[in-house]
């Protein structure tokens, strides 16, 4: 039998010289699932992914795993470099055929379901960022997303084009863009520990509930360790019940343990891992 795709839908252009197509999965011609092959372009690096990957007839014969390396071949001749596939926590079938096809994970979303409005530490302030700040706070927000890239696979003008795209997408208006909370957390006496970026609706969840998602936090690096990573994401929940928002979520790359750690013990848990493999 001879396992191939088949163009289902005509392919989509997407911003920056991107592209997408749906595909069936084809065995002697007769469809027996699908997939989806996306293409996006960071400065001059091409990343793939592949998403959307059933298969709805003679499962358990490794029509998924062919799909998967056809689809490989599909990016390939588009250009790409690298490619990510996204895997459901608890799919246990996804995540085997992953790592059988050479796929490691490189970082985790997170989501927590919001009910209890938290306190904060009496002695410290969270205070907005404004327009004095926020130039000087973008520039660091935008060179540790960078280096976050460049850690997870992107090469060092791609990070740099992601960031500046990224951040231009999200923050339209700068400090003033609506549906954000960019806040800075302050001692008693004024002295700078850490910030947070919240976007309040980044999109709605499976029962129709709008999600906040956490875009940044960090601690000043001689104020770690005392746990102020803790009040930020305190503060972050505030926030989003505040707004009305009951469902918070974010990303956090594998590699940084101390953060994963950390979120689990606020009773964030994983909701989907996103993995990736070199196509060189």
């Amino acid at each position: 039998m001879t396992t191939t795709l088949r163009p289902e839908h005509p392919e989509e252009p997407l911003p920056g010289g991107g592209r997408s197509r749906r595909w069936l999965i084809c065995v002697n011609g007769r469809p027996v699932g699908g997939l989806r092959t996306t293409l996006r372009t960071y400065g001059e690096q091409r990343w793939g992914e592949i998403s959307e990957l059933e298969v709805t007839g003679e499962r358990r014969r490794g029509r998924g795993t062919v799909g998967a390396l056809a689809a490989e071949e599909v990016l390939r001749g588009w250009g790409c470099s690298r490619v990510d596939v996204t895997v459901p926590a608890g799919n246990e079938a996804a995540s085997r055929l992953a790592v059988t096809l050479g796929y490691t994970e490189r970082m985790l979303n997170l989501a927590k379901d919001l009910t209890q409005l938290p306190e904060l530490p009496r002695e410290l302030t969270a205070r907005p960022i404004g327009p004095e700040r926020y130039e000087n706070w973008l520039e660091q927000v935008k060179t540790g997303y960078q280096r976050d890239l460049t850690g997870s696979g992107l090469g060092e003008s791609a990070a740099r084009a992601k960031a500046a795209a990224d951040h231009e997408r999200v923050l339209r208006e700068g400090y003033a863009t609506p549906g954000i909370a960019l806040r800075e957390l302050a001692d008693q006496h004024g002295t700078l520990l850490g910030h947070l970026w919240l976007t309040l609706r980044q999109g709605i969840d499976p029962d129709g509930e709008p999600v906040a998602w956490v875009m940044s936090v960090a601690v000043e690096p001689e104020h770690r360790g005392h746990g102020h990573g803790r009040t930020l994401m305190l503060l972050a929940e505030r926030e989003c019940l505040a707004a009305g928002v009951r469902r918070l979520g974010l990303n956090v790359f594998s590699g940084n343990t101390v953060a994963v750690r950390l979120y689990e013990s606020l009773g964030y848990r994983t909701t989907r891992r996103v993995m990736g493999k070199s196509l060189a």
